[in-house]
């Protein structure tokens, strides 16, 4: 179950919406299932012409708000959509009302037994989900606190799943990358392009944070990918950047500007102070700078060999350490390593993996692990390969990537971090059907769990070249069913 928080400014624009047709008339008997008062007192009236009174619902929300003794919210509409899963069961109407006074409580808008608490009320209009709406000014003439209240609705959501037998969800960790907005995603679908630009702009700041060693190199690789890149200068020491946002020269707003992502709102860990952390740690001066010099085809073989190796050692420290916290640094560094290859050898599977692997790579609440000697000798390798080329020769690496990527699996188990395992396994799945092979019968498709491969004999099967996104059936495919 998943909730998702936004803030409005008008409560009475809301309520029409929830109790209209909707974009595409999939609401259906919209209703009140709980509120601060009975759901019976607060359902708007029917007119005589078939249609709904909201003057007294509207009403009643408001007036907290104009009696508020000090400045209220510039956004004082507290609105909170919950759905469930599409294969969970469908809730009743009182279960339904859990959900929303369990939320409420949680947050602390209106706890069980606070008569001063915020107005609200919940409404469903589809069997999946529901809509609470709240206005926030408390009944005594104060403002409630919405402080972390994101995550008080994703510990309410847990709760309830486990209350009610529901389908398990994540934790609010901030590990998962932030996802495109409605309005995004409906512009790239009428636009018929493959991804979003948030999406898009987020695989080119994380390969090119991957192959770069300093700050400068990092903005450097962004331009080289036709990137456009702004710094952010500080007001205060003038020369200091202090951030960045980057834009898509195709992506434009109404004026015809460039729409900008700064790196925090791409992922917790893109932002200018997380990737110094990392490139602080991570650059020594003796490491050898290949981008200054030509790269023979024979240097390249090796750099790949070494990278494959480098791999394979990775998976095997993974699996040897008792303790998970030796290995905290290897699951980003082998997100590097993911992103690199799948730019360099411009592999569809691959791109997939390293994509469905950047949850598994992160820290919860977007903390820095600290450096370990085989995180710091990956990440090394990584920026070697970046520097080098595509080759011909990338099967052995995809092998033992896929390894790796098996043992951050188990790694983040032991860790009792569900969703972040499971990350890592999907993108193990997607490169079990990496089209690289390194000699005739490597058959990539074997390999899914830890433990070196081994090539078997036999003919070399061939893949349907459907990916793991694709081939998997979509809700409404599922709910067709």
């Amino acid at each position: 179950m998943i909730g998702k928080v936004i803030r409005g400014t008008r409560v009475d624009g809301l309520v029409y919406y929830l109790y209209g047709p909707g974009r595409a008339n999939e609401h259906v008997n919209p209703h009140v299932v709980a509120g601060w008062r009975h759901p019976a007192e607060l359902e708007p009236a029917l007119r005589p012409d078939g249609g709904r009174d909201f003057r007294n619902l509207i009403g009643l929300l408001n007036q907290p708000l104009a009696a508020l003794a000090d400045p209220g919210y510039r956004e004082p509409v507290w609105h909170c959509a919950v759905r469930a899963a599409c294969e969970d069961r469908v809730l009743d109407d009182d279960e339904w009302a859990q959900v929303a006074y369990e939320i409420m409580n949680r947050t602390g808008l209106a706890r069980d037994g606070d008569d001063d608490g915020v107005r609200w009320v919940a409404v469903r209009h589809a069997d999946d989900h529901v809509h609470i709406v709240a206005t926030l000014a408390r009944q005594d003439g104060t403002k409630p606190k919405t402080w972390n209240d994101f995550y008080r609705v994703r510990e309410a959501c847990q709760a309830v799943e486990r209350r009610f037998g529901l389908r398990v969800t994540a934790p609010g960790d901030r590990t998962a990358a932030r996802r495109p907005t409605r309005s995004e995603t409906e512009q790239a679908r009428r636009r018929r392009w493959a991804e979003t630009p948030r999406a898009a702009l987020r695989r080119h700041a994380v390969t090119a944070a991957a192959g770069a060693g300093s700050e400068e190199e990092f903005f450097r690789r962004l331009e080289a990918a036709g990137v456009l890149v702004r710094q952010r200068i500080s007001q205060r020491n003038p020369g200091e950047v202090t951030g960045y946002a980057i834009a898509l020269p195709g992506h434009l707003n109404r004026q015809g500007e460039p729409v900008w992502f700064g790196g925090g709102k791409l992922a917790a860990d893109l932002t200018l102070p997380k990737l110094r952390a990392r490139w602080g740690s991570g650059n020594e001066s003796g490491e050898q700078n290949h981008s200054a010099n030509r790269i023979s085809a024979e240097e390249r073989r090796e750099i790949w060999d070494q990278a494959a190796a480098a791999a394979d050692r990775a998976a095997e420290h993974i699996k040897a350490s008792a303790d998970p916290s030796a290995s905290a640094d290897l699951a980003g560094a082998t997100s590097d390593l993911l992103h690199v290859a799948a730019e360099l050898l411009k592999d569809r599977r691959l791109r997939e993996a390293a994509e469905a692997f950047d949850r598994a790579a992160r820290e919860p609440y977007a903390r820095t692990p600290p450096a370990t000697p085989a995180g710091l000798g990956l990440r090394r390798t990584v920026r070697r390969l970046a520097k080098s080329g595509a080759t011909p020769r990338g099967g052995v690496l995809i092998v033992n990537v896929a390894s790796l990527v098996s043992a951050v699996a188990e790694l983040r188990l032991l860790q009792g971090r569900a969703a972040q395992a499971a990350a890592a396994r999907a993108a193990a799945r997607c490169l079990s059907g990496a089209s690289i092979a390194v000699q005739p019968t490597a058959q990539l498709a074997a390999v899914d769990f830890p433990g070196r491969f081994t090539p078997p004999s036999g003919p070399l099967p061939r893949h349907s070249g459907r990916s793991a996104a694709t081939s998997a059936p979509s809700p409404s495919q599922r709910r067709r069913r």
